[in-house]
Formats: C-alpha cells, sequence, structure tokens
C-alpha cells in the first residue's frame, strides 16, 4: 500500500473516532438541553467552522472546475441540509432512550439501507447486499429487542434516522458531481442550524446559562463532529475507493461501543453484543469488492 493510501486511511479512521465519541457528547448534551437547543448550537459552529476553508476555496475560484456550479451547490446545500436537520432530530432524540452503543450501530445501517433505496432509482442491487440486509436484521432484532418482545421507543427513532441519513447520502450523490463539497456542508450545517434553532424557542425555550452548561459536549460536535470530521473525511478520500472509505468510517459503530463503555460506563448484554457482531459485519459484507468478470 503506498504511503498515500496510509495516510488517508489514517484521516478517515481519525474521522470515524471523531464520530462515534460524538454519540457520548449528544448524550452528554441532553442533560443540560433539549434536542433542538443542542442541534441548532453545534450545527451553526459546525458551519461557522467551515467558513475559513470556504473563503480560501473561493480566493482559488480560477482553479476551480468548471462542472462547480454555485446555483447548485446552494440548492443542494439546502436539501442536504433540511434531510440532517431531520436525521439528526431522530437521533437527538432517540438517544435519550437508548445507549450510545446501540445508537452507533443502529445508525451505521445506512450503509445496508442506501443500497436498498438505490432500488427505487433504478440503480442494481448486488446479491451481497440482500444478503447484508438478512444479517443485519437478525442482528437488530438481538440487538434491541427485549424479553417484552417489544422494541424501545430510542431504538425505534434511531432507526428512522438511519433511513432519513440514507436519504441525506443519496442527495448528497445527487449534488456532489456539480457543487463545491465544503461549501455544500457549510450550508447545509447552516440551513439545519437555523432551523433547529428557530423551533427551539418555540418548543425549548432555551436559555444562555443551558447553553453555557452543555458547553463542552456541544463544542465537541460543533467543531469536532462537524467541521474538523468532515474536512479529514473530503481530504481522505481523494486517495482512496469510495468502498474501502466507506468501510473505514463505518468504524464509527465500534468507537461508539467503546466510548460509551469507557466515559459513561455503559454496558450491553451478551445478547446484544452478539447483534453488534451482526450488524458490523453486515456492514463490512456489504463493502467487500465484486468479483471481476474474466
Amino acid at each position: 500500500m503506498k504511503k498515500t493510501a496510509i495516510g488517508s486511511s489514517l484521516l478517515l479512521f481519525l474521522a470515524a473516532c471523531i464520530w462515534g465519541v460524538a454519540f457520548v457528547a449528544q448524550s452528554v448534551g441532553m442533560d443540560y438541553m433539549g434536542p433542538f437547543t443542542f442541534n441548532g448550537a453545534r450545527f451553526l459552529i459546525g458551519g461557522t467552522v467551515l467558513l475559513p476553508v470556504v473563503y480560501g476555496r473561493v480566493q482559488k475560484k480560477k482553479n476551480t472546475p468548471r462542472r462547480i456550479v454555485p446555483a447548485v451547490t446552494l440548492k443542494g446545500g439546502i436539501c442536504c441540509g433540511l434531510a440532517i436537520c431531520a436525521a439528526s432530530l431522530f437521533q437527538q432524540i432517540g438517544i435519550m432512550d437508548t445507549t450510545v452503543g446501540k445508537a452507533g450501530f443502529i445508525t451505521t445501517l445506512y450503509i445496508v439501507i442506501v443500497p436498498v433505496l438505490g432500488l427505487f432509482l433504478h440503480k442494481k442491487v448486488a446479491g451481497k447486499v440482500w444478503a447484508g440486509a438478512f444479517v443485519a436484521a437478525a442482528g437488530m432484532y438481538l440487538l434491541c429487542m427485549n424479553e417484552s418482545f417489544s422494541v424501545g421507543r430510542g431504538d425505534a427513532l434511531v432507526f428512522i434516522c438511519a433511513i432519513l441519513f440514507s436519504v441525506h447520502i443519496l442527495v448528497i450523490d445527487y449534488f456532489s458531481p456539480k457543487a463545491d463539497g465544503v461549501a455544500l456542508s457549510c450550508i447545509q450545517f447552516y440551513t439545519a442550524g437555523l432551523i433547529c434553532a428557530v423551533a427551539a424557542f418555540f418548543i425549548e425555550k432555551p436559555a444562555m446559562g443551558q447553553i453555557l452548561a452543555g458547553a463542552a459536549p456541544i463544542l465537541y460536535a460543533g467543531v469536532m463532529s462537524c467541521g474538523i470530521a468532515y474536512t479529514l473525511q473530503i481530504i481522505g478520500q481523494k486517495n482512496l475507493e469510495p468502498a474501502v472509505a466507506s468501510l473505514i468510517l463505518s468504524m464509527e459503530s465500534v468507537v461508539s461501543v467503546l466510548a460509551g463503555w469507557v466515559i459513561l460506563g455503559q454496558e450491553l448484554s451478551e445478547k446484544e453484543l452478539f447483534g453488534c457482531a451482526l450488524v458490523f459485519a453486515a456492514v463490512i459484507l456489504v463493502q467487500l469488492p465484486e468479483r471481476r468478470k474474466k
């Protein structure tokens, strides 16, 4: 493996670690404020962190490819912002009633859900994806079903979040060829942040004391998770195949379990751990490369 590929892999793994620990920040943040307030604050911070990067890219406008269309970037950023706003709210509300580890693994199901949703866009789905979906469903059953054979409210909300994140990925796939990635991300964060902030004033009545008390988790989720991790993803994916990059980024689910165990002392039963293993196996399965025909 070339040194550039190794360096890119490390950058993506660092991004996955940041996102995995972000589940802890989101869980802790709920001790100080409501989900709308938390998401509004972190998205606005995330968009602000990316402003210097966007400004630097604008200064190099002469080197910008002709395929980049500003109007498409704006439209794509707004659409992505609406999708990530809905997904993050379901995740933030759901994480209040489930563990960090469960939330991390359930969210990672977007890697299986995306190809399935692609069927509605007339995209061919390989046999391994169906196998992965079956394995993931079995893992989800072990992970989420309790003794009364019912799915927890938090688990169900996070699963809806995984579906919405899948929609978010497909929207990015549609707009990214003609949009600037960093600018699109900045716009989506401001779109989602403004929506959550406005809703917070009507639903939660946020106070400055709440935000200051929860400043640590907000700053981590805003600066590290939104701003830095996304930039690392952009840089890291330049020298790697998409399948390899997705596999490395999916490690955020493993990190979320470890972070919940180390930082919050959350534990999973043997049945739930086996469910996690099945879900992670499904994630790996759908990322395996296809055999080339002779």
